[in-house]
């Protein structure tokens, strides 16, 4: 079991937040480096941010750095991914991904969310 949903609505304009939430199993939620992904129109999937299985390491590509964070709620079995600050740039189809390997590269990814569609508008 492995969904990604969001917070509100998938419109937003340029400067608001949206928070997303990946819902996984036990065994995914405790064992599993977690991370977010995403994949703007005509692009490859690129990655966002990384949670590792305890939740205390954290990782962040240079273009959400500062504006978007990533954390796990234990009592819900989530990974959520607040985005503030939201650029037209951020538009993407966004997807969560986990894999029991070190990093949160695409390809080591053994598992993946079905993908929920953010819009931001200038």
């Amino acid at each position: 079991r492995f969904s990604c949903r969001r917070l509100g609505g998938g419109l937003v304009q340029a400067g608001e937040s949206l928070r997303l939430s990946c819902a996984a199993d036990e065994h995914l939620f405790s064992s599993y480096n977690i991370g977010w992904f995403r994949q703007a129109p005509g692009k490859d999937r690129e990655f966002v941010a990384g949670i590792g299985w305890g939740g205390s390491l954290t990782r962040y590509s240079d273009s959400v750095k500062g504006r978007f964070t990533i954390s796990k709620d234990d009592a819900r079995n989530t990974v959520d991914l607040q985005m503030n600050s939201l650029k037209p740039e951020d538009t993407a189809v966004y997807y969560c991904g986990a894999t029991r390997r070190s990093g949160w590269f695409i390809e080591e990814m053994d598992h993946w969310g079905t993908g929920t569609l953010v819009t931001v508008s200038s």
